[in-house]
């Protein structure tokens, strides 16, 4: 004899309870799921004010989760962590074509810096705007100057030579005779 609280509803049922208990129930599809070649998680008590996040397996505090109001607890499905690593990696799969050990073994390549500047930390992907295919990884200021002179080789060959001094500074034709830039 159990109790009714130990019951799932069933408005069918004239007592309006399952016939099986909710203990027994779990366990049958449990060997249901295992007979089909699929697995069943846990269940894992979580104190009140907590939710288990299903990727890293932790219980944490309801202030390590985003809101979503469609959820049934008004919690997001993944803990903030997770979540973003999981927006980060489909980020990429989507954007690039790129899986996260694809992006690791160009950035390994590089030895983890920048080709452009060979200082700072190579971080950004860098992409043809024209075709889509993907160059290398640079440091953010180093693509933002690829994107701010709209990828053209002429444009950023000028500015190369104008960081030199030749665009600017005239040149000695003869003595006394200066030739300017035009």
């Amino acid at each position: 004899m159990l109790p009714a609280s130990a019951f799932a509803s069933n408005k069918s049922r004239t007592d309006g309870l399952q016939t099986v208990c909710r203990e027994c129930a779990a366990e049958y599809y449990r060997r249901r799921q295992e007979s089909r070649g699929r697995t069943v998680r846990v269940k894992v008590s979580v104190p009140s004010g907590h939710k288990r996040c299903p990727e890293c397996g932790e219980v944490k505090p309801h202030d390590a989760w985003e809101r979503n109001k469609s959820s049934s607890d008004g919690w997001a499905s993944y803990c903030r962590a997770c979540r973003a690593e999981r927006n980060r990696i489909s980020y990429f799969r989507r954007k690039y074509g790129l899986t996260p050990a694809e992006l690791d073994h160009m950035i390994a390549e590089q030895r983890g810096i920048c080709c452009i500047c060979l200082d700072a930390p190579a971080a950004h992907v860098d992409h043809c705007h024209e075709t889509g295919s993907v160059r290398g990884v640079l440091c953010f200021s180093c693509n933002a100057a690829l994107g701010h002179l709209k990828d053209r080789p002429d444009a950023i060959r000028r500015a190369a030579a104008y960081l030199e001094g030749n665009a600017w500074k005239p040149t000695l034709v003869a003595p006394g005779v200066y030739r300017l830039p035009s």
